[in-house]
């Protein structure tokens, strides 16, 4: 089969398409005929080897393993002999390991069955951001109906989700973007937003105006001090980072999120962080969302398997508008 492959960490250059052999599941896991792919920042994370901690889990000095990517939609082309819960021809979305290539390999509890109306590239384009903004709006930020949730990035792969899945708790949502993801943010249900090249929603100083403060916060982006995040927060709010920019390539997020515990004991205001982690609920629960039309993935550009190395380089400049789909049999 073909299969994206790294040997060395570095940009997009060390990606190169490769004949491999096919997999072959485990007793627990599946083996899946990709039928689309999407590309997360935990890919060029991996691809770069920063920051410098995910290299104890990828490999040091080298990758262990020369796959990429994790955010899988296709169909059961075999399963392990525990596997009983699917069967060949289903239809199925969910994270595998090594997404980028005609076949790969995942855990039977990394998977669910994809709903009947909703594309393999929409699909493919929930795992990792969808269930990142459900664990941070649902188990950390504890959402409610009627409160007021920002999310800062609200274009983005994540955001994109927290805001419709915010909307489909009850919240009345503001999202936070560029002038051009404007009208895109509100088409799927912002109730207002934001235009951060206008407005500094923390209410920095030399801001005209009084900031509003909200209940809960959700921050894909990671652009602004904690301190200022904390004004943004009524007095006994939440903000849950989920990802975003770092200037520490040694330890990267978990800086963040040291400072957030220590801040968080000291205040009324609560700073949680998210990591992403799929399981089998929880694409059920996005699963009925989308079947209900309650969530529709927003879709920015489509790669075949050989321009894998552009898609990630599109995804690292930070202008993607949603989520930036691989389909191998393009």
């Amino acid at each position: 089969m073909q299969a994206i492959t790294y040997h060395r960490y570095g940009p997009p250059e060390v990606l190169s398409l490769e004949e491999i052999a096919t997999p072959t599941p485990a007793d627990n896991e599946v083996l899946i005929k990709v039928r689309a792919a999407s590309v997360n920042p935990y890919d060029w994370h991996f691809m770069r080897g920063k920051p410098y901690a995910v290299r104890i889990i990828a490999g040091l000095p080298k990758p262990k393993s020369p796959l990429l990517g994790a955010d899988v939609a296709g169909e059961v082309e075999a399963v392990g002999k525990n596997v009983t819960n699917l069967k060949p021809g289903d239809l199925i979305f969910g994270t595998c390991r090594g997404a980028f290539a005609e076949y790969a390999c995942a855990p039977k509890s990394n998977l669910a069955i994809k709903p009947e109306n909703i594309s393999f590239e929409q699909a493919a384009a929930v795992p990792i951001a969808a269930c990142t903004a459900l664990l941070g709006l649902r188990d950390k930020g504890h959402i409610q109906p009627g409160q007021k949730v920002l999310i800062n990035g609200a274009a983005g792969g994540v955001g994109t989700f927290g805001v419709q899945i915010a909307k489909a708790v009850g919240a009345h949502v503001t999202g936070v973007c560029s002038t051009r993801n404007l009208e895109m943010v509100r088409s799927i249900g912002a109730d207002r937003v934001i235009d951060y090249t206008q407005q500094n929603f923390t209410g920095s100083t030399g801001q005209k105006g009084q900031s509003d403060q909200y209940d809960l916060i959700l921050d894909a982006v990671g652009n602004h001090p904690l301190s200022a995040l904390k004004r943004a927060l009524n007095p006994n709010g939440i903000c849950v980072g989920a990802g975003g920019t770092t200037d520490d390539w040694m330890l990267g997020p978990i800086v963040r999120m040291l400072h957030s515990l220590l801040l968080s004991k000291f205040s009324s205001r609560k700073f949680v962080g998210v990591l992403a982690k799929t399981s089998t609920a929880d694409l059920i629960a996005l699963g009925d969302l989308m079947h209900a039309g309650k969530i529709i993935p927003v879709i920015d550009r489509r790669y075949p398997l050989n321009q894998v190395p552009e898609a990630i380089r599109y995804l690292e400049a930070g202008h993607a508008r949603g989520k930036v789909i691989i389909v191998p049999n393009a």
